[in-house]
């Protein structure tokens, strides 16, 4: 099917009302790809930093793995307490919205009456729309929100959202630490395991800078490239830092 076909089909009267009727689900893509990006750029910068002091591979493991499960649950842990907190807001907005209704019933009415005045509408077809809005409490509330405080009817669940974040750091963020476990458990299979640790970051680097892109509407090669960038700063610091460092890591 072509791409005009594709569109065509997505705008069918069939397509439309299904579309509209399921509501709007969460993107949890969005919540998986910064969980990733945090989790692929915080992990390797330990395993630069420690790798730049010219510790073992145990050392990298240890404050690597360390790293990767308190950073990934305090990312998951922000993500749910401030998704929690918007909702919450949201509830507030609209519990006071119902009262405002209910206490104020025309001052409400002159508030829809206005705010669709400046979206173009007058005359008897403004005055239908007043009079359908507020015939139903409920909606009437939903356009309250969405047109004075930006509050759509669907909200995202903290729970997932935060769920999803976590695994992806975790993965993503495990990346940096494989051809340590591969040198820990095959000892000489992999005689320098941080130069194997930037390929395989640098890859993942690149795959989540491609999702990233998507999510966001950015061209490919950009997304990818400025994902790139991030990693090899954050790297490099951390890379300098344990380096200059070494002299007090002689002693481990």
């Amino acid at each position: 099917m072509s791409h005009h076909s594709e569109h065509a089909a997505e705008h069918t009267p069939e397509a439309i009302r299904h579309r509209l009727s399921s509501g709007v689900s969460q993107d949890y893509l969005k919540d998986s790809v910064y969980g990733a990006i945090d989790g692929a750029v915080t992990t390797f910068a330990v395993v630069s930093s420690v790798a730049g002091a010219g510790l073992g591979s145990g050392i990298v493991i240890i404050m690597g793995l360390a790293n990767l499960l308190a950073d990934g649950f305090s990312m998951a842990s922000g993500n749910f307490l401030g998704t929690r907190a918007e909702n919450q807001a949201a509830d507030k907005a609209k519990r006071e919205e119902e009262l405002e209704i209910d206490l104020h019933p025309e001052g409400e009415r002159e508030e829809i009456r206005q705010i669709f005045a400046r979206k173009g509408f007058e005359g008897e077809t403004l005055d239908k729309v007043v009079e359908v809005i507020t015939a139903d409490k409920a909606r009437w509330v939903k356009i309250m929100l969405q047109e004075e405080h930006g509050i759509g009817p669907d909200r995202p669940r903290a729970l997932r959202a935060a769920f999803a974040t976590f695994i992806a750091f975790l993965v993503i963020g495990a990346i940096p630490l494989v051809a340590y476990f591969i040198n820990l458990l095959k000892p000489g299979l992999i005689a320098n395991p941080f130069p194997v640790a930037c390929v395989l970051t640098a890859i993942s680097f690149a795959i989540i800078g491609s999702l990233k892109a998507r999510v966001v509407g950015q061209n490919q090669i950009k997304g990818i490239l400025e994902t790139l960038s991030v990693g090899a700063l954050a790297s490099g610091l951390a890379y300098g830092i344990g380096f200059l460092l070494r002299p007090f890591a002689e002693g481990l």
